[in-house]
């Protein structure tokens, strides 16, 4: 596992977007194509900015999956992850060889079921992701389940979770947002062969402290990252600032 620190969420975007760019087209020369995995959420804003500039993607080679969504919430309300994915990468990119979206406004377990066989027919190979305030992954809140073999599951979201959703803007109230969505699930997001992990901010530091420097313990559901083979953290000086000298050296 890496960590790379910079000075602001800019700089980290930029850092972590040009480290994935090169990991995408080194795969796809590798083997022809790549399978992929996009984050949401404003912690990703950047990375995906620097993403969508980099020119030398065959696009048209590439696979992409995303990490989870709202059951129940419309493709038209300003927080679904669909809807984020459309208008801040798929509209921006020359057209993906396929675009596997989670749809939060069907059957949720005839859905898992659905993406759970698209999965399992491409292996990731590049997993943007970040981590949430609780430190979750994706939407496997803590306690995480750490054992299932299934590619996704219909999760409840925790309190803090929740709050991390309307503080962030997307929602109009802490009841508005939804208390269960479709996750990938931890096995899952750790089968990538490579994870970019994009975390800015101080309200984020708790979080990227017991993910680094915890016992990995599904208390802590992005402390599994420390067992993964090729994972590297970027974070900002704020989302860095409560790490012991050690962890970061």
């Amino acid at each position: 596992m890496k960590i790379i620190q910079s000075k602001n969420p800019s700089e980290l975007g930029t850092v972590a977007g040009k480290a994935a760019a090169e990991l995408i087209r080194n795969v796809i020369e590798e083997k022809g194509f790549a399978n992929i995995i996009l984050a949401t959420g404003t912690s990703q804003f950047e990375t995906i900015r620097q993403l969508i500039e980099e020119k030398e993607i065959d696009w048209s080679k590439v696979n992409m999956f995303h990490l989870d969504e709202y059951i129940g919430l419309p493709l038209s309300h300003p927080a679904s992850f669909r809807k984020y994915l459309k208008e801040r990468f798929l509209d921006k990119v020359p057209a993906l060889n396929s675009a596997v979206l989670i749809n939060g406004e069907v059957d949720p377990v005839e859905e898992c079921a659905r993406l759970a066989e698209l999965i399992k027919k491409h292996p990731i190979d590049v997993a943007l992701v970040g981590i949430g305030e609780n430190g979750h992954l994706a939407f496997n809140d803590p306690p995480a389940d750490f054992d299932t073999e299934e590619p996704y599951l219909v999760v409840n979201l925790d309190e803090p979770c929740r709050k991390q959703q309307f503080s962030e803007g997307w929602f109009a109230s802490v009841d508005d947002v939804p208390r269960q969505a479709i996750s990938m699930s931890v096995k899952q997001i750790c089968k990538s062969r490579h994870i970019i992990c994009s975390v800015p901010d101080r309200r984020k530091a708790q979080g990227v402290k017991d993910s680094l420097e915890q016992a990995v313990s599904n208390l802590y559901p992005a402390s599994i990252l420390q067992n993964h083979p090729s994972c590297s953290f970027y974070l900002d000086e704020e989302s860095a600032s409560l790490l012991s000298p050690a962890t970061v050296k």
